[in-house]
């Protein structure tokens, strides 16, 4: 897959680009929905015999358009989108940095540049997508717009059991825990990467050594809990218990800063400075504060034999 980072105002003509079909939209996450859009895209480049192409935005929309300075974590960071897209079998990615003369564009100034420039022969997107200043532009007005240069697919709204699969709805099962729901939506599981660092090695005095992580990007985190996750190291999957919070237990009333550890089943290999993935299966319980060390070494052995169990059975 070849990515292009595109800024405006770009030079870019349809000289440059061989003909596409071109899927439209920010897919944080690349949940079921954005899947079936890119997908579609996707095959109808391969029924035309042309490329395929997904076009994002860097940053978030909200971060530009919005009134107050606002701090966006992700479901998928950038690159994470890269390679989740990549996987669906995609010739361009174009990335779109997102500006404030970006945004004020009109809706047909936007399609003449970013659309027909690239020579784009049919787009794709999903029924509520919205281009132009002010979403003005809609899959309403995209054929109008077009001036006939290029058709379009609207690719209707995608529901799990009742409820529209949506960026937004994911966001709230991952505040709430819900990682089976989140796990749903997605078509996959939910998944962060990042790098081993050293930690305090309370852990592994206690019997239950841990991988402290430093996530690489500034994904959303699920709620503060302890979950079954599966960690890659060396291409590899090893299963695990995650504790994601604040370790009330030892925590300095003055320190809030999150931490996420994992203790791996069967692993004794020291990985500091390793890069790794975490993904996140089941959450067992609340992050809690208890009396003594003995107190937390009985419940880390059940959340450990509550995750094994829950591995033995999936």
């Amino acid at each position: 897959m070849k990515i292009i980072t595109v800024h405006h105002p770009h030079s870019f003509s349809s000289d440059d680009f061989p003909p596409m079909v071109m899927a439209l939209g920010y897919f944080d996450g690349v949940h079921k929905g954005h899947q079936r859009v890119i997908k579609t895209a996707v095959e109808k480049a391969r029924e035309r015999i042309v490329h395929s192409a997904v076009m994002t935005f860097d940053p978030h929309p909200s971060v530009v358009l919005g009134h107050k300075h606002k701090h966006i974590h992700f479901i998928t960071p950038l690159e994470d989108k890269k390679e989740i897209i990549e996987g669906l079998g995609v010739d361009y990615l174009f990335v779109v940095r997102f500006t404030s003369e970006f945004a004020s564009l009109l809706p047909q100034e936007f399609v003449d540049q970013y659309i027909i420039d690239l020579n784009v022969v049919h787009a794709v997107a999903g029924f509520d997508y919205s281009y132009g200043r002010m979403g003005k532009g809609t899959m309403e007005t995209l054929p109008f717009h077009s001036r006939e240069i290029f058709t379009s697919t609207t690719v209707p709204k995608l529901t799990e059991e009742e409820d529209k699969v949506s960026s937004t709805k994911i966001r709230d099962c991952l505040r709430e825990g819900k990682i089976n729901n989140a796990t749903k939506l997605l078509g996959r599981p939910y998944r962060m990467k990042g790098t081993v660092i050293h930690g305090e090695k309370r852990g592994r005095k206690i019997g239950f050594p841990t991988a402290n992580i430093e996530l690489a990007h500034d994904y959303l985190t699920p709620k503060n809990g302890v979950y079954a996750v599966r960690m890659k190291i060396y291409d590899k999957w090893y299963d695990g218990v995650c504790n994601a919070g604040f370790k009330p237990t030892f925590r300095n009333p003055d320190e809030y800063s999150l931490s996420i550890e994992v203790h791996l089943f069967d692993f004794h290999s020291s990985i500091y400075g390793e890069e790794v993935y975490i993904e996140w299966f089941e959450r067992i319980r609340d992050e809690q504060k208890f009396s003594g060390i003995e107190e937390l070494i009985t419940q880390i052995q059940r959340d450990k034999e509550t995750a094994m169990s829950y591995f033995s059975r999936n």
